[in-house]
């Protein structure tokens, strides 16, 4: 019988941005998003009734979730549990606490020992068994290179030389569990990772720390029985390699405008039986998700408002149900008489679900304020990205502000945390 799975990843659940409280929910309209995005996910596991269904990674926004968003992952995978359909949970980055010794999101689930609800926080190969038949998985969470900071001849050596040993290490450890793959059963590499030939986007923007790339002659995955690369990290849904299939599911929700124009889904692998290599299949199923729309142009009127009015009239569909973000250039004198309330107050009107912004762009730049709250104040990486964002960058250069910013911020962090430990 056909193997079916269901692989999908980078949930990120409890990201808030470009959303507004709902008292009637507890949280953010973002989260709801989210969440409709991750039903859909279960609905198609159900209704296509897979064999197994494959989350390659970060489950949450970060490794501290608040009890309203676990609640709410538990009861979606207590469907699948329901269902009789095998789960695997690959623990990401954003699921991953500081500190080696803490707990992740995931580990409760691995605790309570649920029937079909496996756990993969650290590299194992795993037996899962289906309706049809057994389904071997080598499972690579993401491991973070601070975790080596222990040794110390490690922690001496040049960053280049550092990372380099550290891609040995993890190739070392996946190629001994590939080494356990019996050909005649399928086999699935899962993993959440930057592999060689990806394209990153806005990931950039939550990645933490240092991001080193894998190859797949590297990791021994062009020489081993594998007939299906799961993987999760990267939001962009992409194929890296069609022989065996290496695919990044990317994200089931838009993070932020970086992904706008990229479609959102998950994906239904068929694998047919008998002895490696195997016929293997594919599918992208496209997920219903918020819109996220940018309106840019320049004002050239007498009466710039008149003109913003009847440019968003025009583009009344493009708006409707969608996050949106506005950019308009205008000439100084011009700007002057540009309200932006009264844009913000068309918008909605017009069915903007949220609006992430109006820019007014002229020849005069004004230098931006970073707002520090309470929650803030003690968070550099928010700072940061409160920074960025009232620069008015280009999103290219400001997911590489981030991504730059956040790396130096985890090199301090690790470093003070040795000290203390040094301190001890």
């Amino acid at each position: 019988m056909t193997l079916r799975l269901l692989h999908f990843a980078d949930l990120h659940l409890g990201v808030e941005t470009h959303g507004q409280f709902r008292p009637e929910l507890g949280y953010s309209s973002r989260v709801q998003d989210f969440l409709n995005a991750f039903d859909q996910v279960i609905e198609t596991a159900l209704t296509e009734r897979v064999d197994a269904v494959l989350f390659a990674g970060d489950a949450f926004k970060n490794a501290e979730p608040g009890p309203t968003l676990q609640r709410h992952f538990a009861a979606r995978i207590q469907r699948l549990l329901a269902a009789a359909i095998p789960t695997v949970l690959l623990v990401g980055n954003h699921d991953r606490p500081r500190s080696p010794s803490r707990s992740t999101p995931m580990d409760i689930y691995a605790a309570l020992q649920l029937p079909g609800i496996i756990v993969a926080s650290r590299p194992d190969f795993l037996r899962v068994q289906t309706r049809h038949g057994l389904l071997q998985i080598v499972a690579l969470p993401w491991m973070p290179m601070r975790q080596l900071l222990a040794d110390d001849e490690l922690r001496a050596l040049p960053e280049h030389e550092f990372e380099r040993r550290f891609r040995e290490i993890i190739s070392a450890n996946v190629q001994a569990l590939l080494t356990a793959l019996d050909p005649a059963h399928p086999a699935i590499f899962l993993a959440h990772l930057t592999m060689e030939g990806g394209r990153l986007g806005s990931e950039r923007n939550v990645l933490l720390g240092n991001d080193p790339l894998f190859a797949l002659d590297e990791l021994g995955l062009d020489r081993a029985p594998i007939d299906y690369v799961a993987l999760g990290h990267l939001h962009s849904h992409q194929v890296i390699h069609h022989q065996p299939p290496v695919i990044y599911a990317g994200s089931i929700e838009r993070i932020d405008f970086g992904e706008e124009r990229e479609e959102k889904g998950c994906i239904i692998v068929s694998i047919e039986p008998g002895t490696h290599p195997r016929q293997v299949t594919w599918e992208f199923r496209p997920l219903r998700t918020r819109a996220m729309c940018t309106v840019r142009f320049e004002v050239t009127s007498e009466n710039p408002m008149e003109q913003i009015r009847s440019v968003l009239e025009r583009r009344a569909s493009e708006l409707r149900d969608a996050i949106v973000r506005l950019f308009v250039v205008a000439a100084p004198e011009r700007a002057t008489g540009i309200r932006t309330n009264e844009i913000r107050r068309w918008l909605l009107e017009l069915g903007a679900t949220y609006v992430a912004g109006i820019v007014v762009e002229t020849e005069r730049s004004i230098r931006p304020r970073v707002d520090v709250t309470r929650e803030t104040r003690n968070d550099p990486v928010a700072l940061l990205e409160r920074w960025v964002r009232l620069r008015q960058l280009s999103d290219e250069f400001a997911n590489a502000v981030l991504s730059r910013g956040r790396e130096i911020i985890e090199r301090v962090e690790a470093n003070d945390f040795l000290k203390d430990k040094v301190a001890d």
